[in-house]
């Protein structure tokens, strides 16, 4: 089993995340890693935080002569705005946290929630993210994450089979989206609401090429891929919605609409689809819990950020009076954050579920039962 968990407050000394079962040999590559933790940082509508941090990933454990040895790997990124001890607490909870639910649960400050529940958290499991991808890159496998809908105003690019194409046109995007010519209209609309004291919030879409048919499985319902990615996708901070291929649109047509037609190409049996294509792709790689061969398409829908610049309605706890929310340091957009964040985690359970399809304990290992596995698929 391949898992992590995540450590640290928001302005604590450090984020920190302990990643379990990764196999032995794979080469790490810390300027991947940091690359990502840079882009999480970037996109229009970003706050002063990021001009704080320079987020790096340092690797702790489970590496020896810069490859992984199947222990258990421990990295940490250092908060340069590391000053927890000195902050004060909210009396006010802002609309939107965790702040009230939180403080009345745990009986306790606001800010002992707030600093754990703040998205900041969400830097140690981009450099998860990032880690899984080094071990998915030895299997052809990449994950591209875009913006597709930012304020309510679609961002529709053509289709594109093309990986490296829809990277070059991502990163030359102010936020993220595969349409740069459209940046200036969606930077006019940020800067307004910035102007409102408002934010805005948005749709990311993600992208993994070159999955194998057969990671998942229909037998038991935690295990099933899509169940699993949706999980975790929902696990992140402002996500309020998933979609997988489809999605909702999937309710409004009938069937006929809807299904994937199956057909054979011996010309590209030797990839991940074993030869099995499809005109369309409205289940988005996942048929009963598993990989169908075709590239797996997750949406995620971000709510705009909580903390308002106008505040809303809100009640000191202490008097129950009424009074405005209070405010802390934010951002008025981060959905480019968000395709970042949902990329790598998406990322992340598709290394899970390769891992569980063909083992842990060393890549090599790993890579001659793939080989082995595609061989007999092919004879089925």
């Amino acid at each position: 089993m391949l898992r992590y968990w995540t450590a640290g407050e928001s302005h604590g000394k450090a984020l920190v995340a302990i990643v379990d079962g990764f196999p032995a040999g794979v080469e790490i590559d810390c300027a991947s890693i940091d690359a990502e933790l840079l882009r999480r940082q970037g996109g229009y509508g970003r706050g002063g935080r990021q001009r704080i941090e320079t987020d790096r990933a340092e690797l702790l454990s489970g590496i020896w002569q810069n490859r992984t040895i199947g222990s258990p790997i421990a990295l940490q990124i250092i908060n340069r705005d590391a000053k927890l001890e000195r902050m004060t607490d909210l009396d006010r909870p802002r609309p939107g946290h965790a702040d009230l639910a939180g403080a009345i649960k745990y009986l306790s400050s606001i800010r002992g929630v707030l600093e754990r529940a703040s998205a900041r958290e969400t830097a140690a499991r981009v450099a998860v993210g990032a880690l899984a991808k080094l071990l998915l890159r030895e299997f052809n496998i990449t994950a591209v994450g875009y913006v597709v809908e930012l304020g309510g105003v679609r961002v529709d690019a053509p289709p594109d089979a093309d990986p490296r194409g829809m990277v070059q046109r991502r990163d030359a995007s102010a936020i993220y989206s595969l349409v740069p010519e459209r940046d200036d209209e969606f930077r006019s609309m940020i800067d307004a609401a910035g102007k409102a004291g408002d934010t805005l919030g948005g749709v990311v879409e993600v992208q993994v090429f070159g999955v194998p048919i057969g990671l998942g499985t229909h037998t038991q319902w935690d295990r099933k891929l899509d169940g699993r990615i949706a999980q975790a996708v929902m696990s992140i901070q402002a996500i309020k919605g998933v979609e997988i291929g489809l999605g909702f649109e999937a309710a409004r047509r009938p069937g006929s609409q809807v299904h994937d037609p199956i057909r054979f190409d011996p010309a590209v049996a030797g990839g991940p689809s074993l030869g099995f294509t499809r005109p369309t792709n409205n289940a988005g790689g996942l048929e009963g819990g598993t990989t169908n061969g075709q590239p797996v398409v997750v949406r995620a829908a971000m709510k705009p950020i909580s903390t308002l610049r106008k505040p809303l309605e809100s009640v000191n706890l202490k008097t129950r009076a009424p009074e405005e929310a209070a405010y802390e340091r934010s951002d008025v957009c981060a959905v480019s954050a968000a395709g970042v964040i949902v990329e790598n985690v998406v990322a992340f359970e598709i290394a899970a579920a390769l891992v569980e399809k063909f083992g842990n304990d060393s890549l090599t290992e790993m890579k001659a039962r793939s080989e082995l596995y595609l061989q007999l698929a092919r004879q089925r």
